[in-house]
């Protein structure tokens, strides 16, 4: 423009891609731009080019940090101009990419606690912002509709250009480009296989195990008809992973163990994936071999036994880096796998531990190997040439025989889709959870310093502890989701499967009453020589995820068993009674009568929890009692909740407010608490300010990823690409 060269971020879903050009030019023209930056050109070359330094576009905060930073509490950063330049020694220049790097500093009074952990100097923190200029691919690239039972990832696009008859939002599947030597042909070789390369800084026995795992595609692509279309090799030494010639499977190293992620740059005009990139974060695994060390002891670690924790490690790796190698490749998670025997390695696994008659835990079969059911179903869907009906035809068929449920109907606890979970094993939920309580009473059992490697703190346990004690927190979710849940897919007009159907209410007190049990005092009490152990304290300074990752405490350098029993309760009666289900118990019982409905819950709930306990677990029932009455005044006390839900708790509160200030239980201790609960249901305003002071928090110990809760999609993010031809 002028004497300027101006840089702007094109949008590629507002088009018209069959209208004339005057319909082309009012699609493109209709919208916002972005303009991110502009400056003077140096010079003019003899072919008609300019010159122009843009070390300026390369160190503005393109990406955000500031403000991420401050969303994540982690303080007011400011960019920092003299300490923020372009590193030209970080240049590269690729056949398909041109890439240029900045170091971009910025500073703050008030850095947060992961910020200081991590920097040198918490108050200057400096990043490498990554520049990526890739060339778009050539025409010949054949789009493939999205279709939403199919599991694949997807991008939006609105064409103005469509007919009438037509929508003018579609979506577009995101695929690699693999085309068959022979297109007749129903197996055939292919021009241009997906080949992925193993990071060399990933240690053995971890590369072998990441090669062999990522390689399992190679299976699926198979029988869909591609011969030899996929691999996956070690990368060459010297080889650049920002090649975007190249998929790398990078291994990453963080402070604390992290989600993995499977991302790809995708042509935002087709879908078409670019380069797929794969980023595996390197404590997963030793969280891994820590949660089953906890659970069958240290031993074994080495041993190649079938309760060796590095032998399963090894194996859930294996996996995980087939799953993030899976969004690279263009699908979407599917969280109902685990519920139709392993169908799918883009499910998150939970070991599958079966108990032997002797109260042994027996870990043979802990993880799956190879594709799934679904796997194959999603690349033969995505990949194989098909004609639209025959596209339909299989995703109605896999529709029929495989469960397919994503993110947005699974990650959170109080979603209601009865099969979407994660981090559960098996088909039953109910059965599942029953099943993890044993698991966990077993290795509790044995709990002690058998679980420490040689030479380890013994204040180390209260880290061990934390996976173990809460073994079934995720078996919890996935059997919360039946109350109130309802069973829904994602179907299409005309493939028969357009209605959702509630859970029966037969299935919702089955789970409620397992859901019940998770409450049991006497599960929730430790035994005496274990607190023992825990009592063990450490000297010196402590490991960032030792400090983040155990049982908080009210009792000073001790630990704390009765904040453990908060914590386990809090797990079960934050899923039960989220507001989303609630409100879907009323709304159930407004359709049918006959379903749960709320009072049946809350009534059913206060009889456990309010039963006596007699010996050591009465503590922890106060614990789960107090809980309780919190969870529902705080619930009264938020947003959210239908009109009807919000006079039903508040009736329950107030006649168990009554019942516990007339308490006459035999126990002093017991009949102390009964009564002070009563009358704190009775003071609202005191209530209400112990609420709002948050002076009784439960702080759960953070939970994924297995080896926080919330996830930062691990999966797919689409990069945006520029064209730089």
């Amino acid at each position: 423009m002028g004497d300027r060269v101006v840089i702007e971020y094109e949008n590629p879903t507002y088009r018209a891609e069959a209208g004339s050009g005057d319909e082309q030019a009012a699609a493109r023209d209709a919208f916002l731009r972005s303009v991110v930056w502009s400056g003077p050109i140096d010079r003019r070359t003899e072919d008609g080019g300019a010159v122009v330094d843009i070390g300026k576009f390369l160190t503005w905060d393109s990406t955000g940090i500031a403000a991420a930073l401050k969303q994540a509490g982690q303080g007011a950063f400011k960019p920092v101009a003299d300490l923020s330049l372009v590193d030209a020694s970080a240049a590269r220049v690729f056949p398909e990419n041109l890439e240029l790097e900045a170091l971009l500093t910025f500073s703050s009074d008030d850095a947060g606690r992961e910020v200081s952990r991590i920097a040198p100097d918490g108050r200057l923190v400096s990043f490498a912002v990554h520049h990526s200029f890739v060339k778009l691919p050539d025409a010949g690239y054949e789009v493939r509709p999205f279709d939403p039972r199919t599991g694949a990832m997807n991008q939006v696009v609105h064409d103005f250009s469509a007919p009438l008859d037509a929508p003018i939002a579609r979506r577009l599947a995101a695929r690699f480009r693999l085309e068959k030597t022979d297109p007749a042909a129903a197996r055939s070789t292919v021009r241009q296989p997906i080949v992925f390369y193993v990071d060399r800084a990933a240690p053995e026995p971890i590369r072998s195990a990441l090669v062999e795992g990522a390689s399992w595609w190679g299976e699926a692509f198979d029988r869909a008809g591609f011969i030899d279309a996929y691999r996956v090799e070690v990368l060459p030494e010297g080889v650049d992973p920002m090649d975007a010639r190249y998929n790398v499977i990078n291994w990453v190293n963080r402070a604390t163990r992290s989600w993995s992620y499977g991302q790809s740059v995708i042509d935002p005009r087709t879908g078409e994936i670019v380069k797929g990139s794969v980023l595996l974060g390197s404590l997963r695994v030793r969280q891994d071999m820590m949660i089953l060390e906890g659970l069958a002891g240290a031993a074994q670690t080495g041993s190649g036994a079938q309760d060796d924790a590095q032998r399963i490690a090894l194996a859930r790796i294996r996996q995980l880096a087939a799953h993030e190698v899976g969004h690279a490749i263009g699908l979407m998670h599917n969280f109902a796998a685990s519920t139709q025997d392993r169908a799918s390695v883009m499910d998150y696994p939970t070991p599958r531990i079966a108990i032997g008659p002797d109260q042994t835990l027996d870990f043979s079969d802990a993880y799956a190997v190879g594709m799934g059911a679904w796997d194959d179903f999603a690349i033969d869907w995505l990949y194989a040439p098909a004609d639209a009906a025959t596209l339909d035809r299989k995703a109605r068929e896999g529709a029929a025989r495989l469960r397919f449920v994503s993110d947005a109907d699974a990650r959170n606890a109080w979603d209601g889709q009865p099969w979407g979970s994660l981090w559960d094993e098996g088909a039953d939920p109910v059965q599942a959870l029953g099943h993890a309580m044993q698991v966990r009473r077993i290795a509790l059992s044995r709990f002690g310093l058998n679980v420490l490697p040689a030479g380890s703190a013994v204040n180390d346990l209260r880290r061990r502890l934390v996976p173990i004690y809460l073994f079934h927190r995720y078996q919890v979710d996935a059997a919360a989701k039946l109350i109130g849940g309802v069973d829904y897919g994602f179907p299409i007009v005309g493939d028969g499967r357009e209605s959702a159907a509630p859970v029966s209410a037969e299935r919702q007190s089955q789970a409620l009453e397992a859901l019940l049990t998770t409450l049991d005092p006497a599960a929730l009490t430790l035994p005496v020589p274990l607190l023992d152990l825990l009592a063990a304290q450490q000297s010196g300074d402590t490991d960032v995820q030792h400090q983040i990752e155990v049982f908080p405490a009210d009792t000073g350098r001790g630990f704390d068993a009765g904040a453990a029993a908060d914590v386990a309760a809090e797990v079960t009666l934050s899923a039960l009674f989220a507001p989303e289900r609630v409100n879907r118990l009323i709304e159930a019982t407004a359709r049918d009568p006959g379903a749960l409905g709320l009072p049946q819950v809350l009534a059913r709930t206060s009889a456990v929890v309010f039963a006596p306990a007699e010996g050591r677990p009465s503590e922890a029932a106060r614990r789960v009692q107090a809980r309780y009455v919190l969870t529902l005044a705080e619930l009264r006390r938020g947003g959210g909740l239908s009109t009807t839900a919000a006079a039903l708790i508040d009736q329950d509160l107030a006649t168990t407010g009554q019942r516990l200030r007339g308490s006459r239980a035999a126990d002093p201790v017991q009949r102390a608490h009964d009564r002070w609960l009563g009358a704190l249901l009775a003071d609202r305003e005191r209530l209400e300010q112990m609420l709002k002071d948050r002076r009784h928090p439960v702080a759960v110990p953070p939970g994924s990823p297995i080896g926080d809760q919330d996830c930062w999609l691990c999966a797919a993010s689409a990069v945006t690409t520029v064209d730089a031809r």
